[in-house]
């Protein structure tokens, strides 16, 4: 065997931050498909609690004890053996969380993530040593009785062992939450928590480790102040305020639109780029992160259950009557905190609009002239797969839920405005992407790796932001070129008309500055029209620009059009009123020129 064959065979290693927001993913995962019934319990104590609710009523809140006790377990036990083998495991796994159930006094959430995966993984070791040993018309016989067989035994271990192992464990670790609270150390927690978030383990925290805290120490407290820690808008909300007003750039300019989304629909991941951005904000929503808890923790703040998403909405549905001060004063002063620090950081920044993280946007632009051709080489020993071939995308996110179900309504968008509406477009988490042919998938960038390990025979495309990318306008392009059999880029004329040299320094006149694009410099064009909107606008002048593809170019008085050499000598004997002007790269000084000196 060469050594290219045998590093084609070869899979893949994983990094360990990559392994790290696998087992953080998995987690969350048992917890995050069934946030609605947990939101039906944290409303059913909230409104109807005994007393205590806004309206009590002790008929409909007998629902609240057998739902923390049983019901809530069981769907995440069975969730837990779903994930690991498919409804035969959900079966085993549900089975296997009801002996840790009964071996309990406590809610046995933690029991359930245990004796979940476990059921599964031990029926599907089970199938795989007997199941092609069955003889036909034996199937059934033996489906049932191992699968029963299999959880009657799993059940009996977790009576005896898990339950009050686990049982143990949650006195312990009660023990420390509440000592960790009574010597208000609990905002330190903040120093991690909101590093961890940025780096896409915030699904992990909050439904992985903190809601399954909170709602033990709801039995006790009737509120948990854990459910505030990483669901908390206002380190993030701080951050993109600031950004709204003494940002630069494009980051600037979408902020507005991102806090909105990140406070009111709940989507953090929203402002995880801006933080990237610029590292130093990591200061801003830490500090924000520890004055909310701080204030939180002073005020006796607390909700009856998980906020799933992180919106105000959500989380002023889950508060109780007493706490609606406590927690909007925490929230506010986060947000306080966190804007100022992000302030303070954004205006001694000194860079010019045009250079705000030019070395990251310079890598994707690379990254998007490799894949503009029509076709990515996707690693991991598969073959190439170009965009002729995609019959479907998914937008692949931690939770399949909040920010990859905003993209993939945004492109579907696009699709529809482009005519493609032939390719659906859907969103799912990245832990259950499917390696299957015709799939082009689009995630952010730091779960790429994942991505590509789900799904390797799929075009991957990373994108920092799911609300606005570049890339969203290459993808469209480049499928468009593909159905018209990759000669939709620009029409031919076939009338010779008389060579001619554009007048390049006559703005007066200029009514509209028109970026031209093709597939090779679709997501440059989207800079430069970003970049060149800015100087305008710093220079007080009115003129518009657009980003328009070649094809749709108007050659007539009054039009400036602005792209690279390239695309300039082709229009150059072709256009007779607009003018022409190329530009080499982002920070050419050709834009300063041209902001200076038009209306």
């Amino acid at each position: 065997m060469s050594q290219d064959t045998k590093n084609l065979s070869e899979k893949p290693k994983t990094s360990l931050k990559a392994k790290v927001q696998k087992f953080g993913t998995f987690l969350s995962g048992m917890i995050m498909p069934n946030i609605a019934a947990i939101i039906a319990w944290g409303l059913i104590t909230a409104i109807f609690l005994s007393p205590g609710g806004w309206f009590p009523d002790a008929a409909i809140n007998k629902m609240s004890s057998p739902a923390l006790t049983y019901l809530l377990p069981l769907l995440i036990g069975y969730t837990g053996g779903k994930m690991v083998y498919e409804d035969r495991g959900a079966i085993v796994g549900a089975i296997a969380t009801l002996g840790a159930i009964v071996g309990s006094d406590v809610p046995m959430f933690i029991g359930a993530m245990i004796m979940g995966p476990l059921g599964g993984w031990c029926m599907k070791k089970v199938d795989s040593l007997f199941q092609a040993k069955i003889k036909s018309g034996f199937e059934m016989i033996y489906n049932n009785f191992s699968a029963g067989i299999i959880g009657m035994l799993l059940a009996i271990l977790a009576e005896i062992v898990v339950g009050p192992l686990v049982v143990a464990g949650s006195n312990v670790m009660a023990i420390g939450v509440d000592w960790i609270i009574s010597v208000h150390a609990l905002p330190l927690a903040n120093i991690f928590i909101e590093p961890a978030k940025v780096l896409f383990l915030n699904n992990a925290l909050g439904n992985g480790i903190l809601v399954p805290l909170g709602i033990q120490q709801v039995t006790d407290a009737g509120k948990s102040v854990l459910f505030l820690l990483e669901s908390n808008p206002g380190p993030g909300i701080g951050v993109l305020l600031a950004f709204s007003l003494f940002g630069k750039g494009s980051a600037k300019s979408s902020a507005p639109g991102a806090a909105i989304i990140q406070f009111f629909g709940g989507i953090h991941e929203i402002y995880f780029p801006y933080i990237m951005m610029k590292p130093s904000l990591f200061l801003a929503v830490i500090g924000g992160g520890i004055t909310g808890t701080f204030t939180f923790q002073m005020l006796g703040a607390g909700l009856k259950a998980a906020a799933s998403p992180g919106s105000i909405i959500s989380i002023l549905l889950m508060t109780p009557k007493d706490s609606y001060i406590a927690v909007l004063a925490g929230i506010l002063s986060a947000a306080i905190v966190s804007f100022v620090i992000a302030t303070i950081i954004l205006k001694r920044d000194k860079s010019n609009p045009e250079d705000d993280d030019f070395a990251n946007k310079q890598a994707q632009v690379s990254n998007m002239k490799s894949a503009s051709k029509g076709k990515t080489l996707v690693t991991n020993g598969s073959q190439a797969m170009d965009y002729a071939s995609v019959q479907k995308v998914i937008f692949a996110c931690d939770a399949g839920m909040g920010s990859s179900a905003m993209g993939a309504s945004l492109l579907r968008d696009r699709f529809k405005k482009a005519g493609l509406q032939d390719i659906p477009v859907t969103n799912v988490a990245v832990r259950n992407l499917k390696n299957e042919n015709g799939l082009l998938v689009v995630t952010q960038e730091e779960l790429q790796e994942r991505a590509q390990q789900k799904a390797p025979h799929a075009l991957s495309v990373a994108v920092q932001n799911f609300m606005n990318s570049p890339r969203y306008d290459e993808i469209v392009e480049n499928l468009k070129d593909a159905q018209l059999g990759g000669s939709g880029a620009v029409d031919k004329q076939s009338a010779v008309v008389e060579a001619k040299e554009p007048v390049v320094n006559d703005f007066i006149n200029v009514a509209e500055i028109q970026v031209a694009y093709d597939k090779s410099n679709a997501g440059s064009a989207t800079m430069t029209t970003d970049i060149l909107s800015e100087k305008i606008n710093h220079a007080n002048k009115q003129t518009r620009v657009k980003r328009v593809a070649i094809r749709d170019l108007q050659d007539k008085d009054g039009n400036l059009i602005v792209s690279t050499p390239k695309i300039i000598e082709t229009l150059t004997n072709k256009y007779q009123h607009a003018q022409l002007i190329a530009i080499e790269n982002l920070v050419d000084n050709k834009l300063n020129e041209i902001s200076k000196n038009v209306q």
